[in-house]
Protein backbone atom coordinates (compact mmCIF):
# COMPACT_ATOMS: atom_id res chain seq x y z
CA UNK A 1 0.00 0.00 0.00
CA UNK A 2 1.39 3.41 -0.91
CA UNK A 3 2.25 6.17 1.54
CA UNK A 4 -0.77 8.14 0.32
CA UNK A 5 -3.25 5.40 1.07
CA UNK A 6 -5.86 6.36 3.72
CA UNK A 7 -5.43 3.13 5.70
CA UNK A 8 -1.76 2.09 6.04
CA UNK A 9 -0.67 -1.47 6.48
CA UNK A 10 -1.09 -2.79 10.01
CA UNK A 11 2.48 -4.10 9.97
CA UNK A 12 3.85 -0.68 9.15
CA UNK A 13 2.19 0.91 12.19
CA UNK A 14 2.18 -2.15 14.44
CA UNK A 15 2.36 0.02 17.57
CA UNK A 16 -0.89 1.75 16.65
CA UNK A 17 -4.10 0.00 17.65
CA UNK A 18 -7.59 1.43 17.00
CA UNK A 19 -8.63 1.01 20.64
CA UNK A 20 -5.46 2.79 21.84
CA UNK A 21 -6.07 5.68 19.45
CA UNK A 22 -9.70 5.89 20.57
CA UNK A 23 -8.78 6.11 24.27
CA UNK A 24 -6.03 8.66 23.65
CA UNK A 25 -8.34 10.80 21.55
CA UNK A 26 -11.06 10.74 24.19
CA UNK A 27 -8.68 11.73 26.99
CA UNK A 28 -7.23 14.68 25.09
CA UNK A 29 -10.63 16.02 24.03
CA UNK A 30 -11.99 15.87 27.59
CA UNK A 31 -8.95 17.65 29.01
CA UNK A 32 -9.17 20.41 26.42
CA UNK A 33 -12.86 20.89 27.12
CA UNK A 34 -12.27 21.10 30.88
CA UNK A 35 -9.65 23.80 30.28
CA UNK A 36 -12.14 25.71 28.12
CA UNK A 37 -14.74 25.37 30.87
CA UNK A 38 -12.27 26.87 33.33
CA UNK A 39 -11.76 29.90 31.09
CA UNK A 40 -15.51 30.30 30.75
CA UNK A 41 -15.92 30.45 34.54
CA UNK A 42 -13.76 33.58 34.73
CA UNK A 43 -15.13 35.20 31.58
CA UNK A 44 -17.28 38.31 31.77
CA UNK A 45 -18.97 37.56 28.45
CA UNK A 46 -22.58 36.43 29.04
CA UNK A 47 -22.48 34.23 25.92
CA UNK A 48 -19.33 32.31 26.87
CA UNK A 49 -21.44 29.35 27.98
CA UNK A 50 -22.63 28.89 24.38
CA UNK A 51 -19.06 28.25 23.23
CA UNK A 52 -18.54 25.74 26.04
CA UNK A 53 -21.82 24.03 25.15
CA UNK A 54 -20.85 23.77 21.49
CA UNK A 55 -17.46 22.23 22.23
CA UNK A 56 -19.00 20.08 24.97
CA UNK A 57 -21.12 18.32 22.38
CA UNK A 58 -17.93 17.12 20.73
CA UNK A 59 -16.54 15.77 24.01
CA UNK A 60 -19.81 14.01 24.87
CA UNK A 61 -20.22 12.23 21.54
CA UNK A 62 -16.55 11.24 21.46
CA UNK A 63 -17.00 9.52 24.82
CA UNK A 64 -20.10 7.52 23.79
CA UNK A 65 -19.13 6.67 20.21
CA UNK A 66 -18.96 3.15 18.84
CA UNK A 67 -15.43 1.73 18.41
CA UNK A 68 -14.24 0.70 14.95
CA UNK A 69 -11.38 -1.16 13.31
CA UNK A 70 -11.77 0.85 10.09
CA UNK A 71 -9.84 3.87 11.26
CA UNK A 72 -6.96 5.74 9.69
CA UNK A 73 -3.68 5.29 11.55
CA UNK A 74 -1.63 7.63 9.40
CA UNK A 75 0.17 10.11 11.70
CA UNK A 76 -0.56 12.96 9.28
CA UNK A 77 -4.30 12.16 9.33
CA UNK A 78 -4.34 12.16 13.12
CA UNK A 79 -2.36 15.41 13.28
CA UNK A 80 -4.92 17.10 11.03
CA UNK A 81 -7.83 15.69 13.01
CA UNK A 82 -6.43 16.71 16.39
CA UNK A 83 -5.46 20.18 15.21
CA UNK A 84 -8.88 20.80 13.71
CA UNK A 85 -10.54 19.60 16.92
CA UNK A 86 -8.16 21.06 19.49
CA UNK A 87 -7.76 24.53 18.03
CA UNK A 88 -11.40 25.65 18.59
CA UNK A 89 -11.10 24.55 22.23
CA UNK A 90 -8.24 27.02 22.66
CA UNK A 91 -10.59 29.94 22.02
CA UNK A 92 -10.70 32.56 24.77
CA UNK A 93 -14.38 33.39 25.55
CA UNK A 94 -13.76 36.95 26.76
CA UNK A 95 -14.33 40.41 25.37
CA UNK A 96 -17.38 41.84 23.67
CA UNK A 97 -18.31 42.45 20.05
CA UNK A 98 -20.35 45.39 18.75
CA UNK A 99 -23.74 45.52 20.49
CA UNK A 100 -25.51 45.89 17.13
CA UNK A 101 -24.13 42.50 16.01
CA UNK A 102 -25.02 40.57 19.16
CA UNK A 103 -28.41 39.37 17.81
CA UNK A 104 -26.68 38.08 14.66
CA UNK A 105 -24.03 36.31 16.72
CA UNK A 106 -26.59 34.68 19.00
CA UNK A 107 -28.71 33.60 16.02
CA UNK A 108 -25.73 32.01 14.24
CA UNK A 109 -24.64 30.29 17.46
CA UNK A 110 -28.09 28.81 18.10
CA UNK A 111 -28.48 27.76 14.46
CA UNK A 112 -25.01 26.18 14.47
CA UNK A 113 -25.73 24.32 17.71
CA UNK A 114 -29.04 23.07 16.34
CA UNK A 115 -27.41 21.86 13.13
CA UNK A 116 -24.64 20.10 15.07
CA UNK A 117 -27.14 18.36 17.34
CA UNK A 118 -29.28 17.37 14.35
CA UNK A 119 -26.27 15.80 12.62
CA UNK A 120 -24.97 14.15 15.79
CA UNK A 121 -28.37 12.63 16.59
CA UNK A 122 -28.28 10.97 13.16
CA UNK A 123 -24.73 9.72 13.75
CA UNK A 124 -25.32 8.78 17.40
CA UNK A 125 -22.43 6.52 18.41
CA UNK A 126 -20.91 6.65 14.92
CA UNK A 127 -19.35 10.02 15.73
CA UNK A 128 -15.55 10.34 15.83
CA UNK A 129 -12.64 12.68 15.21
CA UNK A 130 -9.95 10.79 13.33
CA UNK A 131 -10.92 9.51 9.86
CA UNK A 132 -12.86 6.28 10.35
CA UNK A 133 -15.75 4.35 8.86
CA UNK A 134 -18.26 3.92 11.69
CA UNK A 135 -21.18 3.46 9.33
CA UNK A 136 -22.55 5.55 6.46
CA UNK A 137 -25.38 7.94 7.35
CA UNK A 138 -27.48 9.50 4.59
CA UNK A 139 -30.59 10.82 6.36
CA UNK A 140 -31.49 14.07 8.12
CA UNK A 141 -29.08 16.93 7.34
CA UNK A 142 -26.92 14.49 5.37
CA UNK A 143 -29.47 14.84 2.57
CA UNK A 144 -28.27 18.41 2.01
CA UNK A 145 -24.50 18.20 2.58
CA UNK A 146 -22.06 15.38 3.22
CA UNK A 147 -20.54 16.97 6.34
CA UNK A 148 -23.32 18.87 8.14
CA UNK A 149 -21.54 18.74 11.50
CA UNK A 150 -18.67 20.75 10.06
CA UNK A 151 -21.17 23.26 8.72
CA UNK A 152 -22.57 23.58 12.25
CA UNK A 153 -19.04 24.16 13.55
CA UNK A 154 -18.51 26.85 10.93
CA UNK A 155 -21.63 28.71 12.06
CA UNK A 156 -20.69 28.57 15.75
CA UNK A 157 -17.13 29.68 15.04
CA UNK A 158 -18.35 32.67 13.04
CA UNK A 159 -20.76 33.43 15.89
CA UNK A 160 -17.94 33.33 18.42
CA UNK A 161 -15.93 35.82 16.40
CA UNK A 162 -18.96 38.11 16.24
CA UNK A 163 -19.62 37.88 19.99
CA UNK A 164 -15.99 37.69 21.18
CA UNK A 165 -13.73 39.21 18.52
CA UNK A 166 -9.99 39.14 19.16
CA UNK A 167 -6.81 38.51 17.23
CA UNK A 168 -6.27 35.36 19.32
CA UNK A 169 -9.68 33.91 18.48
CA UNK A 170 -9.27 34.79 14.82
CA UNK A 171 -5.89 33.01 14.75
CA UNK A 172 -7.39 29.98 16.53
CA UNK A 173 -10.15 29.60 13.97
CA UNK A 174 -7.84 30.31 11.04
CA UNK A 175 -5.68 27.40 12.20
CA UNK A 176 -8.72 25.22 12.83
CA UNK A 177 -10.21 25.71 9.38
CA UNK A 178 -6.93 25.49 7.50
CA UNK A 179 -6.72 21.94 8.87
CA UNK A 180 -10.46 21.22 8.93
CA UNK A 181 -10.71 21.27 5.13
CA UNK A 182 -7.75 18.90 4.77
CA UNK A 183 -9.25 16.68 7.44
CA UNK A 184 -12.56 16.60 5.59
CA UNK A 185 -10.86 15.55 2.37
CA UNK A 186 -8.88 12.81 4.16
CA UNK A 187 -12.09 11.56 5.73
CA UNK A 188 -13.71 11.33 2.32
CA UNK A 189 -10.72 9.39 0.98
CA UNK A 190 -11.31 6.77 3.67
CA UNK A 191 -15.09 6.67 3.35
CA UNK A 192 -14.87 6.43 -0.45
CA UNK A 193 -13.39 2.94 0.00
CA UNK A 194 -16.98 1.95 0.83
CA UNK A 195 -19.17 1.59 -2.31
CA UNK A 196 -22.18 2.82 -0.30
CA UNK A 197 -20.42 6.12 0.30
CA UNK A 198 -19.41 6.43 -3.34
CA UNK A 199 -23.09 6.12 -4.28
CA UNK A 200 -23.93 8.72 -1.65
CA UNK A 201 -21.36 11.13 -3.14
CA UNK A 202 -23.26 10.96 -6.41
CA UNK A 203 -26.55 11.74 -4.68
CA UNK A 204 -25.30 14.62 -2.49
CA UNK A 205 -22.83 16.65 -4.53
CA UNK A 206 -21.62 19.18 -1.97
CA UNK A 207 -19.39 18.47 1.02
CA UNK A 208 -19.91 21.47 3.28
CA UNK A 209 -21.78 24.43 1.74
CA UNK A 210 -24.46 23.64 -0.86
CA UNK A 211 -23.70 25.29 -4.16
CA UNK A 212 -20.17 26.25 -3.08
CA UNK A 213 -18.05 23.32 -1.77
Amino acid sequence: MSDNSPVPSATRYIWLRPWMLDRFEQAVVVMLWLALRGRELVSDNPYAFLVVMSEGLIAFFVLIRRPTDQISVQPSAWLLAFTATAAPMLVNPVGHGPAALVPLGVFLMILGLFWQVFAKLILRRSFGIAPANRGIKISGPYRFMRHPMYFGYLLTHIATLVLMPSLWNFAVYALAWSTQISRLLREEDLLALDPTYRDYQQQVRYRLIPGVF
